[in-house]
């Protein structure tokens, strides 16, 4: 049956930047669909984790700063996951942070800083659960792209290069690792009412201009983006690879 190539029971899972908003409900969609989900963040970390425990799934918190973590901090993380599950399947590199500012007045522990969390840290993570995944003979990564790795933005030169640094290395690590059994994909988010949105929305004027070029009309909301994040995880989407997957109310459309 169909339905059964979207179940994820017995997976192993870790979710970071899963505290709160869209990993959040990433972690639980996941669990939901029968996997066990480990999630890491800076903070909340176990509250997300109790959530999931009353799922009746598995659960790991891990609260790390991946602003501070280097590449041997963070195959350590894929270990602890490893240990406390059992293995690792599935891979959401979710966590991420913007800096707004204007070009010429961006400064450098700012483009560092994103350019760490958002770009740096998806690597090294997705490189130490992929050789395990390869390893093991397969497993899924799911990044988390944006609609600027489409577009440029205005006054978010780091967050840019960042989410389009993402979908460079989706797309080169599909390329590598999709013959032998790891398939890696993004999700682009639109515009979803989240913390990171928060200053756009609370901007009439801007937040009137984004909407009135989204055809669904409304904001996104985190739950929105529960089904992709399944699907792309699991046996349903063995031939989906090296997609950016846009998920934007029709954003891009227009």
């Amino acid at each position: 049956m169909i339905l059964d190539a979207f179940s994820l029971a017995g997976k192993k899972a870790l979710v970071t930047g899963a505290g709160r908003g869209i990993g959040k409900s990433y972690a639980l969609a996941l669990a939901e669909a029968g996997a066990d989900v480990a999630v890491l963040d800076r903070a909340g970390a176990a509250d997300a984790a109790a959530e999931i425990a009353a799922l009746g799934r598995a659960t790991h918190p891990i609260e790390v700063d991946l602003l501070k973590s280097g590449p041997g901090e963070l195959d350590n993380v894929i270990q602890q996951v490893v240990d406390a599950l059992g293995g690792i399947d599935i891979l959401v590199n979710n966590a991420g942070i913007i800096r707004r500012a204007p070009a010429e007045q961006h400064s450098a522990t700012d483009w560092d800083e994103v350019i760490q969390i958002n770009l740096t840290a998806v690597f090294f993570l997705s490189q130490a659960a992929g050789r395990r995944m390869l390893a093991a003979g397969g497993g899924s990564i799911i990044n988390v792209a944006s609609m600027l790795s489409f577009q440029g933005g205005i006054n978010v030169p780091s967050y840019t290069a960042s989410k389009h640094g993402v979908a460079g290395v989706t797309r080169a690590l599909a390329n590598e690792w999709a013959g032998r059994g790891v398939t890696v994909n993004a999700i682009a988010p639109g515009y979803i009412a989240t913390d990171n949105t928060a200053q756009l929305r609370a901007d009439e004027t801007r937040s009137a201009e984004i909407l009135g070029r989204i055809p669904a009309g409304r904001w996104g909301a985190p739950d929105d983006l529960r089904g992709i994040v399944v699907f792309l995880a699991s046996d349903a989407a063995r031939y989906v690879n090296g997609a950016i997957i846009p998920v934007d109310g029709g954003w891009l459309a227009r």
